[in-house]
């Protein structure tokens, strides 16, 4: 994934439309807020298996593929607008939990609360 492209492309949208002014860090992060719930939304009212069984659904799964996008964008544009370089950041949050959360100890570990 080319996040910089991404980035330039999403500016350059919003830029053509004049939408840079509606897209301040506070309303870009009520927008993603939004599309989460909107993804949430989806699975509200699904049984675990229900859940796990939802690629199954064309129909689904083309709702839960533009509700991610949708999520997504708004992800990429809140980093963009304050300078974050989201994959960087991303990376550094895997390599922290890897310590936070060694292996060895989540091993066999069946509840929540063995996890954290």
């Amino acid at each position: 994934m080319d996040i910089q492209n991404i980035h330039k492309r999403l500016r350059d949208f919003a830029e053509a439309r004049n939408w840079q002014q509606f897209h301040s860090p506070k309303n870009l992060t009520m927008a993603l807020a939004a599309e989460a719930a909107e993804l949430l939304e989806i699975f509200q009212w699904l049984t675990e298996e229900q859940s796990k069984n939802i690629t199954d659904s064309e129909k689904y799964m083309a709702l839960i593929k533009q509700e991610i996008a949708d999520v997504f964008i708004y992800l990429a544009r809140l980093a963009d607008t304050l300078g974050i370089d989201i994959e960087r950041e991303v990376l550094a949050k895997i390599e922290l939990n890897e310590k936070k959360y060694p292996e060895e100890l989540s091993k066999n570990s069946a509840t929540k609360y063995n996890r954290r």
